[in-house]
């Protein structure tokens, strides 16, 4: 199966691209008050490292937007301003040089406000996303997702009447049903760039499920073009969501996928242990996570491992106390449990040392 994107306009954040035939973005959110430029930058910084392509910034007052200067000063990512009832701080995040500036329609919408804002942003270069929530939402006398998508089209209505069309949309709803639907009917509204998210997910098992079954149905169905996972959890753990959805779907790669099995009582190795070493051994090793072999079996027992690891670029099929190592298919050499790891990590380097 292949997945066929939407043809959405290309937009500039940064040295980042979206939309047209560009990589789906992953973004996160800060989650640090942004006059505190040391703990901000921390923050962003770990983002970055983890994966994060744009980041969002709050900002609340004239602090804030006075940070955020200071804040890209010493900073590479990109820069997202979000900005929510006082329409003076875009001015003033613009002035700052952000890359992005967020709006929302429940909360600035008077043309004379968002006409100086565009104009702003069409001097700076920069695009302005129209973020609907369905919290903000004005008008609900239809259903939220319809609601949603006039809220939308109204205000880039607006946008476009004002000769400023470097727009993002996204739609967001904490019932992941509205938001899909919000995003398919917009989809097909128009050609922008489409942001996906589901906010307010709640805990962070049951976010990260919300999530992925909501942007999983659409990036399936060719809609969107970056996307934020939104967890009540450290802002890393985001990205590695957004990551992991993104790879499951074929759409990114970052590293090698591993492939395991759940175990049973036909498994005769500590596999839990061994999965969760490889994970955190692979996120240290000494060369470009994306070079290495694309898939990694590590299965249990006999029912189903050595045909998984057969499948695989590389892999381990256990029996009692050591493992099979297959290798493109071929089965090379049996492997003590005991140095399993080393010797899996040693073929992986060697394969991606041959270029395949």
């Amino acid at each position: 199966m292949r997945i066929i994107r939407r043809k959405a306009k290309t937009i500039k954040i940064g040295d980042v691209y979206i939309g047209g035939n560009h990589p789906v973005a992953i973004q996160s959110m800060a989650k640090t008050k942004t006059a505190d430029v040391e703990d901000t930058i921390k923050q962003i910084k770990e983002l970055e490292k983890a994966g994060c392509e744009i980041v969002r910034l709050a900002v609340r007052d004239a602090r804030d937007a006075k940070a955020l200067k200071k804040i890209k000063s010493r900073t590479g990512i990109p820069i997202v301003a979000d900005i929510h009832f006082d329409w003076r701080l875009a001015l003033e995040a613009i002035d700052s040089g952000v890359d992005k500036i967020r709006l929302n329609p429940g909360n600035i919408y008077r043309k004379e406000q968002v006409k100086e804002i565009a104009r702003v942003a069409k001097l700076a270069c920069i695009p302005i996303r129209v973020g609907v929530n369905s919290g903000s939402l004005k008008n609900r006398q239809s259903s939220i997702s319809s609601a949603m998508t006039k809220s939308a089209l109204d205000y880039i209505k607006i946008l476009e009447g004002l000769g400023f069309d470097d727009i993002v949309v996204s739609l967001k709803a904490s019932n992941i049903l509205d938001t899909i639907e919000a995003y398919r009917k917009i989809s097909r509204l128009c050609d922008y760039p489409l942001h996906l998210g589901v906010t307010a997910t709640g805990a962070p098992n049951s976010g990260a499920i919300k999530s992925s079954i909501a942007l999983g149905s659409l990036l399936l169905a060719g809609i969107g073009d970056t996307i934020r996972i939104s967890l009540t959890d450290d802002p890393v753990e985001e990205v590695r969501v957004a990551r992991a959805i993104l790879e499951s779907l074929g759409l990114r790669r970052f590293g090698p996928q591993i492939i395991s099995c759940p175990t049973c009582g036909r498994c005769e190795v500590d596999l839990v242990k061994i999965v969760k070493e490889l994970e955190k051994r692979l996120s240290t090793v000494n060369c470009q996570l994306s070079t290495l072999p694309a898939k990694v079996a590590v299965m249990g027992c006999v029912v189903n491992g050595p045909g998984e690891a057969k499948e695989a670029d590389i892999g381990l099929a256990f029996g009692k106390k050591e493992g099979l190592l297959f290798r493109n298919s071929r089965p090379i050499k049996k492997v003590p449990f005991s140095n399993c790891l080393s010797t899996l990590l040693k073929e992986m380097e060697a394969l991606n040392d041959q270029g395949v």
